[in-house]
């Protein structure tokens, strides 16, 4: 039997002041303060500071829905306002104290928000709780920051297209299994990675239609007492719908493992581009240069110009591959609804967003260049190298595949064209020499109705625009998607 029981005293209620004072929001239930080492453990202060601006935003949204539903008088909705504006003003500036005791960005907020206006400040919580408001900000943040890198991946993809046009007649060998295969366009290769983050724009856009959800109002778990009008927040916020379920709305983070698998396979796509551009600079192709200013040097070889920037770019693909491998682990054994667990979806999420938009933003300028505002054009960026793609091309009987083609066009049927041409190559590498280069009576050899008109589809250039048929490397081909894409993107 406690003091106050033995004697018949009631326990005295905290003063309004000591409850200003509280660091915690639920301090008023707890006999003993929280240790230095817990707070530094579950403090988030420090890494969910940058939310302050989507925290204000779903703050003032709230407040003025709980002024027009009556929850609060008008006077505390302007006295909200006017501190919130403050709060901003001091954030901007360097001047607002973020404070550990008091954990996160939000009840440093709220915290300062209630020094500023008193019990207004109070009575802005009123229908929610942390739960719902984290959701949310995190959403409001996401959704800002896929419109950005929607902007980085239009400028990658214009700067993909401006090399493509300066080079539609150029020859490079495709390969498969890194072997010579048949020659294409550089134009035609560079328009791929341009599908590519193409596809990758239009997940993000269908990742943000479902991160534009507004969980605001479903409280803790299980909605609220208070006549709120969730629909009204959604469309201050322009945001699409509400969630509709409480448990869901406060426990779901979906949106961020489906925003940081998109990310991961954009960053893949970064990967095989990087990985293309490494081998291309190397001595033993030659085929681009990229400009010094995405390159370093060795501390011991003065010789060496290392392509930094694309191997780091391939190093951090794992890193964010692996925020996704943790967010999926993360949420894997989770019951409803909201759990501290949830915490640790904030650092993999921003740290993603992070190296997905410096990683862009750099490609955008290494590979088409900058802009050169005295001439208007961009310069710099890869300088790509032809005669050596071209080269390279006569070294893998990369037409061998058109000399049959040619041979089914005369009326063999293709499984025996492959196996008589298979027999030419193989005359041509015992004579080091390319099939263009056997003459006629022996390439009769191997077919009688083989007749001189074979030495333009044996050519690099005969090869490129036979293939004159929609998605083709043809250069007509090329040209027609060059115009679509260019249209696409202005």
């Amino acid at each position: 039997m406690s003091k106050a029981q033995a004697t018949g005293a009631a326990p005295s209620a905290p003063s309004h002041n000591q409850l200003d004072t509280k660091a915690q929001a639920w301090s008023a239930l707890f006999s003993e303060p929280m240790s230095d080492l817990v707070k530094r453990y579950t403090s988030s202060v420090f890494f969910d500071k940058r939310l302050w601006q989507a925290d204000i935003a779903g703050s003032l949204a709230h407040a003025e829905m709980l002024a027009a539903q009556g929850v609060i008088s008008g006077e505390d909705h302007a006295s909200i306002q006017r501190g919130m504006a403050q709060i901003t003003s001091e954030i901007e500036s360097g001047a607002f104290e973020w404070k550990l005791d008091l954990e996160d960005v939000h009840l440093n907020i709220e915290a300062r928000l209630t020094q500023l206006v008193g019990d207004a400040g109070k009575r802005l919580h009123t229908g929610r709780s942390r739960n719902d408001q984290v959701a949310t900000d995190v959403r409001l943040w996401l959704r800002g920051e896929i419109d950005l890198i929607g902007d980085l991946l239009k400028e990658l993809q214009i700067s993909l297209v401006d090399v493509a046009e300066q080079n539609v007649e150029v020859i490079l060998p495709g390969f498969t299994h890194l072997q010579v295969a048949q020659p294409v366009s550089f134009a035609h290769h560079m328009l791929a990675y341009v599908e590519m983050f193409k596809r990758d724009a239009e997940r993000m856009a269908d990742v943000r239609r479902r991160t534009n959800v507004l969980p605001l109002g479903s409280a803790a778990l299980a909605g609220t007492t208070y006549p709120l009008d969730r629909e009204r927040v959604a469309k201050t916020l322009g945001m699409e719908g509400v969630c509709q379920n409480s448990l869901d709305a406060v426990s779901d983070r979906d949106f961020a493992i489906e925003f940081t698998a998109a990310a991961s396979l954009c960053m893949v796509h970064v990967s095989r581009l990087s990985e293309e551009l490494i081998l291309w600079m190397s001595q033993n192709f030659g085929f681009i240069k990229i400009a010094d200013r995405f390159t370093t040097g060795s501390s011991i070889m003065p010789q060496k110009k290392n392509p930094d920037v694309p191997e780091l770019a391939r190093g951090k693909t794992g890193r964010v591959v692996g925020h996704l491998m943790g967010l999926i682990t993360l949420m894997k054994g989770q019951p409803l609804a909201y759990n501290k667990d949830n915490q640790e979806d904030k650092e993999p999420l921003f740290d993603t967003v992070d190296t997905l938009k410096d990683t862009l933003r750099i490609f955008a300028e290494m590979v088409g260049g900058q802009l050169n505002p005295a001439t208007g054009k961009k310069e710099g960026g890869i300088t790509v190298n032809p005669q050596a793609m071209e080269q390279a091309a006569l070294k893998g009987y990369a037409t061998a595949t058109d000399l049959a083609d040619y041979l089914v066009k005369k009326g063999l049927p293709f499984r025996d064209a492959h196996e008589t041409v298979a027999h030419a190559v193989k005359a041509a590498t015992t004579h080091a020499c390319d099939l263009s280069e056997l003459p006629l009576a022996v390439l009769q050899g191997f077919h009688p109705q083989i007749d001189k008109d074979v030495y333009e589809v044996l050519s690099l250039r005969g090869s490129l625009n036979a293939r004159n048929t929609l998605g083709g490397t043809a250069p007509a081909q090329v040209k027609t998607q060059l115009e679509r894409h260019r249209a696409r993107l202005t």
